[in-house]
């Protein structure tokens, strides 16, 4: 992986990069609660989750490198929140990181290129759920003015546990 001092750079997603987003995200569906999924995925299992996110548009997939590493560090991304006609002007929002990546401000780099890229879109809010307890990343969202809205309780089970969602929006 990339040293604490190498730049880090980040683009839109491209297909060439589902096998390492795929294991980032497994990572998270075999290890934690952050995701509610609890079956790892393949690479083609996930091909229709990275073709929802095109280059352009109000749903985006922003990933984040080192310069000269092919590791994926981290990725952003900005989905439909719910999927009736009213709400095509709001969105989801997620930031996964690589877990040796963490504490380097890849969560911050991506979430601010993210939101770069959505100013120019037909949205209004945007809406992240934090799986509890996760400070970094309710610290993250607060950063970029999300503020927290309400808290679904004990709303997921995974790994024998209930787990609680906050919920978080932000204005567009």
């Amino acid at each position: 992986m990339p040293s604490e001092h190498e730049e880090v750079q980040v683009r839109p997603g491209t297909e060439g990069d589902l096998t390492a987003l795929t294991d980032l995200y497994n990572h998270y569906v075999r290890e934690t609660a952050i995701t509610f999924d609890t079956a790892p995925f393949t690479p083609e299992e996930r091909r229709p989750w990275l073709l929802s996110h095109p280059v352009d548009g109000p749903h985006r997939l922003m990933v984040a490198t080192g310069a000269g590493s092919q590791g994926i560090l981290g990725y952003a991304t900005s989905s439909p929140f719910r999927p009736k006609p009213a709400y095509t002007t709001s969105v989801e929002t997620t930031v996964y990181v690589a877990p040796d990546s963490g504490r380097r401000g890849i969560g911050t780099l991506l979430y601010k290129a993210l939101f770069e890229a959505l100013a120019g879109e037909d949205l209004h809010r945007a809406y992240a759920g934090v799986a509890q307890p996760n400070v970094a990343s309710t610290r993250l969202h607060e950063r970029f003015g999300f503020r927290h809205v309400g808290t679904y309780r004990e709303v997921g089970r995974k790994f024998g546990r209930w787990w609680d969602v906050a919920w978080y929006e932000k204005p567009l």
